[in-house]
């Protein structure tokens, strides 16, 4: 288990389709600090250098969420994904 593991939990339990996070809460929830790129936009950028393992980002889109750092570089806009529910032919 990774720190982000309990983050990817609290988003897949989350009903709300969009809503902000301070970094406090963030660190709260997965129990350790976050390091200092995390103030970095770049950072929690789900569609930021895919080939690259970034446990952050693997933890928000396997909870079906993106991820983006607010300009206020304390908090962060978790969005859910869209699914596309069609079902071939």
């Amino acid at each position: 288990m990774n720190d982000y593991d309990a983050l990817r939990d609290y988003l897949m339990r989350h009903k709300q389709a969009e809503f902000v996070l301070s970094f406090e809460q963030i660190e709260e929830i997965i129990g350790a600090a976050l390091p200092r790129a995390a103030n970095r936009a770049s950072w929690w950028d789900t569609s930021r250098s895919p080939d690259i393992q970034m446990p952050q980002r693997e933890a928000c889109l396997a909870a079906g969420f993106k991820a983006m750092r607010m300009p206020d570089g304390q908090s962060v806009r978790f969005t859910k994904l869209k699914t596309d529910r069609r079902r071939p032919g």
